[in-house]
C-alpha cells in the first residue's frame, strides 16, 4: 500500500492516469454493455416496441445505481483521502459502513418499488403496447437491486485503495456473463424481456460473489472482519455528505428521463421513445471512456489534495481535462456523423432507422463539452467539497435541463425536446468554467502560504 501511495504521490502523471483509468474504462464499457447487450437483442429477436419497454424502465435502473454511486462516490472520496495520509484504519471502517449504508439504502428504495409497480409505469405514460413488456422486465430487474448497486460500491472501494486493475475484472466478468446468457434465455429459452433481465440479475449476483472472494483472498485491505462493520454515524455522514451530490445527480437524472419519456409521447410515439433509448445506450458507450478518466482522476487527486501537494493538484487537474476533451470530440465525431449506422445496430427498421437519425444529431451538438463536465463536477467531490459539487448537478439538470425541456416543445414541438441536452450541455459548461476557475485561484493561494519566504 505504501509503495502505491508513493506512486501516486510523485509518480508521472500522465502515466499515472493512464494506469488508473484504462482499467476503469475497460470495466465501464464492458459494464455498459448491459443494457446495450439486453437492448441489441430484444431488438432483434421482438421489436421496436419491446425496446421502447425497456427504455421505460431506465428511470428505475438509473435509481438502482444511484444508491451505490452516491456511497460508492462518498465512500472513495474519504478512503483515497485517508491513505493519502496514512491512516489505513479509517479507510477500512469507511469502507465497512459503506457496505452496510448501501444494503440498508437498496432495501428501502426497492421494496415501495415492488409495492406500486403498476403504478409507477402508468405514471411514466407506458402505452398498452408496451406496458408488458415494461412490467415483465421491471419485475424481474428490482431482484438485482442490491447486486447492481453493491457492485457500483465495490468496484469504488477497490479503485480507492489503489487497484484500478483489480476494480475492473469484476465489472468485465459480470458484462461477459451478461453477454453469454442473454441469447441462451431470449433465444433458446424463448423467454423474451424477462429473459434479458434474468440473465442481468444472474450476471450482477455473481459479480458481487467476484468482489467478496477478492476482498477476502486477493491484495485488499478491505478483508470482511466484524471491526470494519462497526457502525460509525461521523462516517456515514461524511460518506452521504460527500456522495449525496452524485445521488442526487441521478435521481435527477432518473426524473429528466421521466420527463423526456412523458414530453415525447405528448409530442411523437413509441417509436421516438425506442430512439432515445438507442441514443442513451450510443452515448452510454462513448461516456465511458471519460468517466473512466474522471474516476481515476478523482482517487489520483483525492491522494494529492490530501498530501497538500497542491501543484500536482493543478497538473492532475490540466491533464485530466485534455483528455477527456479529446475522447468526447472523438465520441462526437462517430455519433454525430454516422447515425444511421448506430440506429442499424440495435433495429432493422427502416422506418425508426431514419426517424432516429435527426434526433442523435441534435442531442450529441455539444457532446464535445462533457468531459470538462464531468472533470469539474468530480474535481470538488475528489478534495471533499460536497457543497458545490452540488450545486453543479442541481444547476445543470433542474435550473438548465427540465426548464428547457417542458418550454422549448411550445415552440418546436417534438424537435425541441431533442434540443434541450445540448442547450443544457452549453449553460452547463460556462457555470463549470467560472467554478473551476475560482477553485484554482483558491489552490494558488493555498500554494503561496506553502512558499518559504526568503528574509
Amino acid at each position: 500500500m505504501e509503495q502505491e501511495r508513493e506512486l501516486i504521490l510523485n509518480g508521472n502523471i500522465r502515466k499515472l492516469l493512464v494506469k488508473f483509468s484504462v482499467p476503469a474504462t475497460i470495466g465501464l464499457v464492458v459494464s455498459a454493455l448491459y443494457n446495450v447487450v439486453d437492448t441489441l437483442y430484444v431488438g432483434n429477436a421482438l421489436g421496436p416496441l419491446a425496446i421502447a419497454g425497456l427504455t421505460f424502465v431506465l428511470p428505475v435502473q438509473i435509481l438502482m445505481f444511484a444508491v451505490g454511486l452516491m456511497v460508492g462516490t462518498g465512500a472513495s472520496s474519504i478512503i483515497a483521502r485517508s491513505l493519502g495520509k496514512g491512516d489505513k484504519e479509517k479507510a477500512i471502517i469507511t469502507a465497512g459502513n459503506g457496505m452496510i449504508l448501501n444494503c440498508v439504502g437498496s432495501i428501502l428504495f426497492m421494496i415501495p418499488c415492488y409495492i406500486f409497480i403498476d403504478k409507477i409505469l402508468y405514471f411514466f405514460k407506458v402505452s398498452p403496447e408496451v406496458f408488458q413488456y415494461s412490467r415483465d422486465y421491471m419485475f424481474i430487474i428490482l431482484m438485482g437491486f442490491i447486486f447492481l448497486s453493491f457492485g457500483v460500491v465495490g468496484n469504488n472501494l477497490i479503485r480507492a485503495e489503489g487497484k484500478p486493475k483489480a476494480a475492473m475484472y469484476p465489472l468485465i466478468f459480470g458484462a461477459v456473463l451478461n453477454i453469454i446468457l442473454d441469447p441462451i434465455f431470449i433465444f433458446v429459452f424463448k423467454m423474451g424481456v424477462r429473459g434479458a433481465a434474468i440473465a442481468t440479475v444472474l450476471s450482477q449476483f455473481l459479480s458481487v460473489i467476484y468482489i467478496f472472494i477478492y476482498f477476502n483472498y486477493g491484495k485488499s485491505i478491505f478483508k470482511t472482519k466484524i471491526g470494519m462493520f462497526k457502525v460509525k454515524f461521523s462516517v456515514i455522514k461524511d460518506i452521504l455528505k460527500i456522495g449525496f451530490p452524485s445521488f442526487l445527480m441521478s435521481i435527477v437524472d432518473s426524473v429528466i428521463f421521466v420527463l423526456f419519456g412523458r414530453m415525447i409521447m405528448k409530442y411523437g410515439s413509441d417509436l421516438y421513445i425506442a430512439i432515445m433509448g438507442i441514443s442513451i445506450r450510443a452515448m452510454d458507450i462513448t461516456l465511458m471512456p471519460i468517466i473512466g478518466i474522471t474516476q481515476g482522476f478523482s482517487t489520483i487527486m483525492g491522494f494529492n489534495y490530501g498530501a497538500k501537494n497542491y501543484e500536482r493538484v493543478k497538473k492532475v487537474l490540466k491533464e485530466a481535462i485534455i483528455w477527456t476533451t479529446v475522447v468526447a470530440g472523438f465520441a462526437f465525431i462517430i455519433i454525430f456523423g454516422f447515425p444511421n449506422l448506430i440506429m442499424r445496430i440495435f433495429t432493422s427498421n427502416q422506418e425508426m432507422i431514419t426517424m432516429g437519425i435527426i434526433p442523435i444529431r441534435i442531442l450529441s451538438v455539444f457532446f464535445i463539452t462533457i468531459g470538462f463536465q464531468f472533470i469539474g463536477g468530480h474535481l470538488f467531490q475528489a478534495i471533499g467539497k460536497a457543497l458545490p459539487a452540488l450545486f453543479l448537478n442541481i444547476t445543470r439538470q433542474i435550473i438548465f435541463l427540465i426548464p428547457a425541456i417542458l418550454i422549448l416543445p411550445m415552440f418546436f414541438g417534438l424537435k425541441g425536446i431533442w434540443f434541450s441536452l445540448p442547450l443544457c450541455d452549453l449553460l452547463n459548461t460556462i457555470l463549470t468554467s467560472i467554478l473551476v476557475f475560482n477553485e484554482l485561484k483558491l489552490i494558488n493561494r493555498l500554494l503561496l502560504k506553502d512558499v518559504p519566504k526568503i528574509a
